[in-house]
């Protein structure tokens, strides 16, 4: 299964060329009104294909706080000198310009599901008719003993890609020689499987360059991780002795931090450490819970439109979900978000309704030239999202199909950010 710019665009849009011409059914107060909370990987595809499929019959706003969106996706190919901070960047213009999207650049503080409102910090109200919530995650209180926010600049988290990730990168280049890089990985379930391990090869690959004799300690509270053969192989082939993976068999989950002292406890041994990445255990991005849509931690939705299984009216997408077998993912939200598009169009103009069908890649570097990659397919049963058939790259493949395993993931990376902002 090989990706690149040109099929992941020519996909989607021939499935959109099967959807019937929209019918208005509206309810005689004008235009139906869509309002679509996050500009991501799933809020930002959302708000263009309901634009731009509906031909004008819905009125879609999109609520984004960030004038510049950042991906996490490929943020980690950044810390190991692979890109610049610039080629992660997006801007929400083509969407307001050429597909008719009104996007407001506030952040929503409130939902009022009976009135179909929502509120923003700005002090607006916008009225919805069906409202896209997909506001990715934030992090439990608590999760790592001696962290909270007040501590990210000590110890950044960077999972929210643009300036935590410009700080990480930074304090891994300023680190001594021969100094120690901890990492505390996160429980299940969290954005991106193999995101921390990527982030550890990206790491190792810039110290090798830098500062050899550096090391890496990453504390986890997994017994296993995303990818884990093909992350250690791949250790022990281009940076051997300089990564210290502690799992949950031996303390990986018992870890305390010490910001102001720059130290990490793990089962009760305090080590002194140079750069320090925390990642917490995460939950659904606050607004979804102030919606009322959540389960304390993420938001279960229905399989087949992503709307959510506490409001009809309301649907949430990607990273924030309790939906199935799907990984939280950019892939998995771009997937959802056409998904639930389809259905919020047929539900608003009368429109064909298809049946859901889900998709995801991760692709991960783990040295240059070096990709993996693990995927699946996905269809809605009452229950859930449910994987139907997946891949995953060998242990011990050829440099040949590494290179290409990395160059289909970049293909990608266009290919998708295209079909995101335009």
């Amino acid at each position: 299964m090989k990706l690149n710019r040109r099929k992941f665009i020519g996909t989607t849009a021939a499935a959109s060329a099967l959807l019937a011409a929209p019918m208005a059914i509206g309810s005689g107060h004008g235009r139906a009104k869509v309002v679509v909370i996050g500009g991501g990987a799933g809020g930002a595809t959302a708000a263009r294909y309901i634009a731009k499929d509906s031909n004008g019959e819905i009125d879609v706003t999109l609520v984004e706080p960030t004038r510049t969106y950042y991906t996490c996706f490929f943020s980690n190919l950044y810390i190991g000198g692979f890109r610049e901070i610039d080629s992660i960047a997006h801007s929400y213009g083509t969407l307001a310009s050429e597909y008719g999207v009104n996007v407001i650049h506030d952040w929503a503080i409130s939902v009022d599901r009976d009135a179909k409102t929502v509120t923003l910090a700005g002090g607006s109200a916008l009225s919805y008719d069906k409202l896209i919530l997909s506001p990715g995650i934030d992090f439990v209180d608590g999760a790592v003993p001696g962290w909270d926010l007040n501590s990210q600049n000590a110890m950044p988290h960077a999972y929210k890609a643009g300036s935590q990730t410009e700080l990480l990168k930074a304090q891994i280049e300023a680190m001594p020689e021969g100094g120690t890089f901890a990492m505390v990985a996160p429980p299940n379930p969290f954005r991106c499987p193999p995101g921390p391990y990527e982030r550890v090869s990206m790491v190792a690959h810039r110290l090798r360059d830098i500062n050899p004799t550096a090391k890496i300690i990453v504390a986890d509270p997994k017994e296993k991780f995303s990818k884990m053969a093909l992350f250690q192989e791949g250790w022990a082939d281009n940076y051997s002795g300089m990564i210290d993976w502690i799992g949950a068999d031996f303390g990986g989950g018992n870890v305390e931090v010490d910001p102001h002292a720059m130290t990490v406890s793990i089962d009760g041994e305090v080590t002194s450490v140079d750069a320090c990445n925390v990642i917490p255990a995460m939950k659904a991005g606050r607004i979804a819970e102030m919606a009322g849509v959540t389960d304390g931690n993420w938001a279960p939705v229905n399989a087949n439109d992503m709307s959510s299984k506490m409001d009809e009216n309301v649907y949430v997408l990607g990273d924030a979900t309790s939906q199935g077998d799907m990984p939280k993912s950019g892939f998995s939200a771009n997937s959802q978000a056409k998904v639930c598009a389809n259905s919020v169009r047929g539900a608003l103009t009368g429109s064909s309704v298809f049946p859901a069908r889900y998709s995801n890649t991760c692709w991960s570097l783990i040295d240059t030239d070096n990709g993996v990659k693990v995927g699946a397919t996905y269809e809605a049963t009452e229950e859930k999202i449910a994987k139907v058939d997946g891949f995953i790259s060998a242990t011990g493949e050829s440099v040949d199909l590494r290179a290409a395993t990395y160059r289909e993931s970049v293909g990608w990376y266009d290919g998708i950010t295209a079909d995101m902002f335009g």
